[in-house]
Parts: C-alpha cells; structure tokens; sequence
C-alpha cells in the first residue's frame, strides 16, 4: 500500500509539474508574432483620408477607443475625445475580464513603431509583447489589405494628442491563459475592387458585422454566425441585443431591399441629423450600434455589405431587441 501512495503521489506531482510547464510556456512563450521592424509607413494625404474613413465609418476604431454620449441616441463621440481611450468592456457585459481600451492618439502611441502598430492591429499584441482580449476585433482585422491598415496607421499619427492614462485590463481565469494562444500572425487579403464579387465580403468584415451580429458567451460564439443576440447590458440594468441580419424574411433583413438598408444608414449620416436625448428614467430604446458612425459610409460600400448579407443563408431567429431596465 505504502509503495501504491508513493507511486501516486510521484503521478500528482508529474502531473502538477506539467501542468505548471504548460501554463508557464503559454504565458512566458506565447503569443510569439514578431512586428514587422523594417515597417515605415509614409504619411500621405491619401492614406490619412482613407485612414480617417474606415477609423470612423468602416473599422470604427474610435467607437470604443473614444468616448460615447450614452445620454443620446446610439452613444454618439463626445467632441474632443476622438482616440483617447478609456472604455470600459466588463462582466456585467459578458466578458471574461475587464478590458479597457487604450488611448490611440500620439500621447500614448509617439513611442510605438510602425510595425508594432501593425502587429497590434492586424494581431493583438501590445508593444510590450502581452495580448489584447478581441473585443478589439483583431481577428478579423487580421485579412484586411495591408494598405488599408497603413492608412489607419498614418491616421493615427495625425490625431490631437490628448493626454490620458487608461488602467491596465485584466482577464479572469481561465482566460487570462487562454488569452496567449488567440493572437495570430497577419494574414491581409489583396482589397477587392468595388465591382469585385469579394468585396461585399471585405467591407463587412472590415466593419465587424459578424462579431456584433453573433451571440456571444464570455467572449465565445453560442450563437449563429449574423443571426444576432449579442447582449449589450448598460448601467441601468436594460438590455440591447444585436438584430438579425441574415436574409430570413420574418426574423432577418430578408424583407428589405438593397435602398431601405443603405437609407437606414445614411439617415444617422445627414448633417441635419442631431441624436436624441435618452430619458433612462422613462425607459426609452437605447442601442450600442454606431449609427452615427456607420452613417458616414459611402453608399457603394454599404450596398455592397448588402449584398453580402443577401447571399447569406437565411437563419430564423427572433431577437427581442430591448429590455428595459426593472
């Protein structure tokens, strides 16, 4: 009996050491994505206008890397915040942590080299080598076109340095280990044409309408890919959850054609727009969708991302959209 306990405590303690070894290469080792050093990104007045439009209406880098108005209407930018950073992605939102988004402008970024800027986009992988959480949506990111993270890039450069010190995020366990093995070396697709049939694609992914349209558990998809049911939960204790945009007639944008989507839009995008109060007291609909934001996208670029979602397969599931708050 005395040698069985002895060989079974030597097991455990095998066991233990390779779990402790496992788990130490993971956090020591990994994510191992070098950045591109020899990387310069020359800053031209056509790559700061493309990078000024997709970090605004298309990639919508400064929806979390700014800060929203929750008391109007789709949380428009509060002026004089655009990249400063300092939003909060938390539990009471589904997530395994507390991610905090960085500030953007050249306070915070004067340091940083053109490759790692492009590795922390396209990879999620700071300068000091640790990993981003993906509600940055890196994996997507991840197949642009290189010379449209360049643009983003040389945007970035041009921003209002705005002096602000965000905390540093923090992941529960067991994510705060998963989260080394998520980063992934880039992968940029060549950017379609317009009159490409792959460009419907690129433009939605580029705009991340899979990651908000998919339900989503602690950071884990549960849900079919655009057929919705993200929950968004504000302070207050209401609910917004993400509509289906598959082509399912009842449920789905199905029953829309391609002008009603792009109007839907570009309503949020007219100069004559001003977003509406939100009474929290009275319950009134609140959403996370930047529609301001995306408002701003050119029209060829959201028909395009219609007929991506048209070619969809249809999936039949029926969002309750908003939970006011008790």
């Amino acid at each position: 009996m005395k040698k069985f306990l002895k060989a079974i405590g030597v097991l455990l303690l095998v066991v233990a050491l390779v779990i402790v070894g496992g788990v130490t290469y993971i956090t020591q080792a990994l994510p191992n994505i070098p950045e591109p050093k020899d990387l310069n990104v020359e800053v031209t007045p056509g790559r700061v206008a493309r990078g000024q439009y997709l970090a605004n209406h298309v990639t919508v880098c400064m929806d979390c890397h700014s800060t929203r108005d929750w008391n109007k209407f789709s949380g428009p930018l509060t002026p004089g915040t655009l990249g400063k950073g300092g939003e909060v992605f938390d539990q009471s939102m589904n997530f395994p942590g507390r991610f905090v988004s960085k500030n953007l402008t050249p306070f915070h970024l004067k340091n940083w080299s053109d490759g790692e800027l492009y590795r922390a986009i396209t990879s999620g992988v700071s300068k000091d080598e640790h990993p981003f959480f993906p509600v940055m949506p890196y994996l997507y990111y991840n197949k642009l076109a290189s010379e449209d993270v360049y643009s983003i890039i040389a945007y970035l450069r041009t921003l209002p340095s705005i002096e602000s010190h965000t905390e540093t995020s923090q992941a529960d366990f067991p994510m705060n280990i998963i989260l080394h093995t998520i980063p992934k070396p880039a992968d940029p697709m060549a950017l379609p044409k317009p009159t490409d049939p792959e460009y419907g694609a690129y433009m939605a992914n580029a705009s991340g309408c899979r990651e908000c349209h998919t339900k989503m558990e602690k950071g884990k998809a549960v849900g079919q890919p655009f057929a919705g049911g993200f929950e968004f939960r504000f302070p207050n204790g209401s609910i917004v959850r993400s509509a289906n945009i598959t082509p399912d007639k009842a449920t789905g944008i199905g029953a829309w054609d391609r002008d009603t989507f792009i109007r839907k839009f570009k309503q949020f995008g007219d100069s004559t727009y001003t977003p509406q109060k939100v009474n929290w007291e009275e319950r009134d609909f609140q959403t996370t969708m930047p529609w301001t934001m995306y408002g701003g996208m050119t029209e060829q670029d959201l028909g395009a991302i219609y007929d991506y979602l048209h070619a969809l397969k249809p999936v039949a599931n029926k969002v309750q959209y908003w939970s006011p708050a008790e």
